[in-house]
């Protein structure tokens, strides 16, 4: 059974940083592509970023690119999300996935992920 736990998140002012982290347990021989989403109140979840099982090709969306960083601990199966610069419109609760890495599929669709973790709130304050 593979457990994904985030923490990170909380509440802070427009152009203010936050960081979060998620760790994949439980089964430590299989490498996974870590994935970050976010989704705000009436609205669907959208991809955010994610770096592959060895730590290459970082993606993101228009929405984050410049701002964010993702980061990661490929031996222990561990993300981080550096959001700096942060605006209101970032508001949402943000959740770590991860996907067994399979070729030719895209990895910033939310069906792709078979593991997610609980969900962080992220607020920021105008």
């Amino acid at each position: 059974q593979v457990q994904v736990v985030q923490s990170g998140g909380g509440l802070v002012q427009a152009g203010g940083s936050l960081r979060l982290s998620c760790v994949a347990s439980g089964r430590t021989f299989v490498k996974y592509d870590m994935g970050w989403f976010r989704q705000a109140p009436g609205k669907e979840r959208e991809f955010v970023a994610v770096l592959d099982w060895v730590g290459h090709n970082p993606d993101y969306s228009t929405s984050v690119k410049g701002r964010f960083t993702v980061s990661r601990d490929t031996a222990e199966n561990t993300s981080v999300l550096q959001m700096n610069n942060l605006n209101p419109e970032d508001t949402a609760i943000y959740f770590c996935a991860a996907r067994v890495p399979r070729y030719g599929r895209d990895p910033r669709l939310p069906q792709e992920y078979q593991y997610w973790g609980q969900g962080t709130q992220v607020t920021v304050s105008s």
